[in-house]
């Protein structure tokens, strides 16, 4: 049976309508116990940002931002490697001679911005602005100076350099949407709009580089050498925390007076310039080996292994909530349509009556079934063999919850239709679509294979969910099967994948049975203590929510959870180009992450580059 635990509200589509509150889904326990954080901010960066006034455009902009983009600047080789400090002198250089195009475009920007300006503290707030970047050219100039590069010897843009000024300065120029240009603008008011649309093409650079700055802030205090200790502390500091707030009031100032539509071309300009901004990363020369993206770490070394979980790891609702109100509303529809129930189902009151309490009893024995298997005292290392001990009660908890509903009847009278449109309207979790239509696109020619494996009752739903979003094709989903009888469900369950055990033997299984040449690698990416002993077998465990009972098990059998960035700049250190492998199975570590886009920044890389 699904971890009850787990839930999340029901899922909101007509199908489910008339879903009752007194679900076990939909229990605020259990909701706020999975509740997601927004993105992988920092402590420290959500307290900044949070300076900026409730509501307002800069905040909203940066919290839509940071839970992708953000994720993949930061996952970048170039970042990675310069956390690590094994980034090579010639790349950063190279980095900042292209940066030197890009701050001058910005300087020239902020002049274009201020001529546009029609408020005299604006003008006052645009030209400080436009003073601290000129400050930070002579930082440049000095570090080129200092490592041997003429600052006056012109090296060219590269394309992801013009790509970016280019849009910059066009935007600053009132070349918006067709827009007419600055020089063209009539009233005040036109040219303050240019103004605004400006400042909020500039903005995302600057809380980028104050988030890039405090998250790379911590392997400075590892690394008292760190060779770009300098940049890491400009972007670290207040000051530069201060010109980013700045920014951000200044956008929030100048958005007061425009419409909804306008405010939406700044959206999209913000979102625009972040995605500039990862290309602009992305096309820095790494030559040294990296272990992110994980594509490029495997080729050709390695065939890649992809595993996943389905109900909340890649949804936002348990799919034996789906199931149970499909089973629900179906009885209803047959007793208000008058129509002769042939399989004998009880009332839809009798139904969900019966469902609750299976639910109840569920939750109550699992509680206990944790108590039972968590050893006295906790592990110092992993101790896999306690661990896999352990589960064994677990597995034995859930075939019988999964026998107690089988004979329920619960789940008898479904049609297959309507399994497969609730499977349509599934809601992945943020990034997760995004992720696997890559994979789709990218299998063949990353040599990778990928698979979900899920304890869902119906694999027919996630084979729905999966196609609905064009995610289908190259998938392989492992689950338990509803028996039908034409295309109605007769109640019983084709009983493939019920426990920890069973996936972690078809994980294994599945590892056994790859052809490859290439020597494999596994991902594996849950979220639950049912994917525990999948998540220590792969050569790469993946978290993904915050789960409090997975990390209370998983730290009681020795389990360490580190967070996906600093472990991989941590690999990143350990990586040369001849040795084996820096990630392995049963190492008792498992990375967690906020986000899919994290997931996908760190095997794929970005989408824009």
């Amino acid at each position: 049976m699904l971890v009850l635990r787990r839930l999340r509200l029901p899922l909101p589509h007509p199908l489910l309508a008339s879903s009752s509150s007194s679900s076990r889904w939909s229990s605020t326990s259990v909701v706020q116990s999975k509740r997601r954080r927004v993105g992988m901010a920092s402590s420290s960066s959500a307290a900044s940002t949070a300076v900026v006034a409730e509501g307002s455009a800069a905040r909203r902009f940066w919290i839509a931002a940071c839970t992708r983009e953000a994720a993949f600047a930061a996952y970048t080789p170039f970042i990675l490697s310069l956390a690590a400090a094994n980034l090579r002198l010639d790349a950063f250089r190279h980095y900042i001679a292209q940066d030197v195009h890009f701050l001058h475009a910005f300087a020239r920007a902020y002049e274009m911005a201020e001529d546009c300006a029609d408020d005299d503290d604006e003008r006052a707030t645009i030209a400080a602005l436009r003073k601290s970047i000129l400050q930070e050219l002579n930082l440049h100039a000095s570090v080129l100076k200092e490592w041997g590069v003429d600052p006056t010897k012109e090296i060219p843009p590269s394309a992801a350099t013009t790509k970016y000024t280019d849009f910059l300065l066009a935007t600053a120029a009132g070349k918006v949407n067709g827009t007419k240009g600055s020089d063209k603008m009539v009233t005040p008011f036109e040219k303050t709009k240019i103004a605004a649309y400006t400042v909020g093409a500039m903005t995302p650079c600057m809380r980028l580089y104050a988030y890039l700055g405090k998250e790379l802030m911590v392997f400075l205090k590892q690394d008292e050498n760190h060779p770009y200790k300098k940049w890491i502390n400009t972007y670290a500091s207040s000051d530069f925390e201060d010109n980013a707030l700045q920014i951000e009031e200044l956008l929030d100032k100048l958005s007061v007076s425009l419409t909804g539509e306008e405010l939406e071309i700044i959206g999209k300009l913000y979102q625009q310039a972040m995605k500039l901004e990862v290309e602009f990363f992305s096309a820095q020369a790494v030559d040294e080996p990296v272990v992110a993206p994980l594509s490029r770490y495997c080729d050709p070394k390695y065939k890649l292994l992809i595993f996943s979980d389905f109900d909340l790891t890649c949804t936002v609702v348990d799919s034996s909530a789906i199931l149970a109100e499909i089973a629900i509303l179906t009885s209803q529809k047959a007793s208000q349509g008058g129509i002769d129930n042939t399989l004998d189902r009880t009332k839809s009151t009798d139904l969900r009556n019966s469902w609750n309490l299976l639910s109840k009893q569920y939750m109550e024995e699992y509680e206990e079934c944790m108590e039972k298997l968590l050893p006295p005292e906790e592990s110092k290392s992993l101790d896999y063999d306690q661990l896999y001990k352990g589960l064994e009660v677990l597995a034995e908890f859930e075939k019988l919850a999964n026998s107690r509903v089988v004979d329920s009847g619960v789940l008898r009278g479904m049609s297959l239709e309507d399994i497969r449109k609730a499977g349509e309207r599934l809601i992945l979790q943020g990034g997760c679509k995004n992720f696997f239509q890559k994979i789709g696109e990218k299998r063949e020619s990353l040599n990778l294979d990928i698979h979900v494996l899920s304890y869902c009752w119906c694999a027919e739903l996630i084979r729905s969910a999966f196609s609905s979003v064009g995610c289908l094709d190259g998938l392989n989903i492992h689950s338990n099967e509803f028996a039908f009888e034409g295309s109605v469900s007769t109640g019983q369950i084709e009983r493939k994948i019920q426990s920890p055990l069973d996936k972690v033997e078809k994980f294994k299984s599945i590892k056994s049975e790859t052809d490859s040449t290439a020597r494999l690698l596994s991902v594996y990416i849950g979220d639950s203590v049912g994917d525990l002993l999948c998540l220590l077998e792969a050569d790469i465990g993946i978290v993904i929510g915050s789960s409090t009972s997975l990390r209370r098990v998983g730290k009681q059998f020795g389990v360490s959870f580190v967070p996906l960035f600093p472990g991989l700049v941590e690999k990143q250190r350990q990586l040369t180009a001849e040795e084996a492998s820096v990630f392995e199975a049963r190492s008792g570590v498992l990375y967690t992450v906020s986000s899919w886009s994290e997931i996908h920044a760190f095997i794929l890389g970005s989408d824009f580059s």
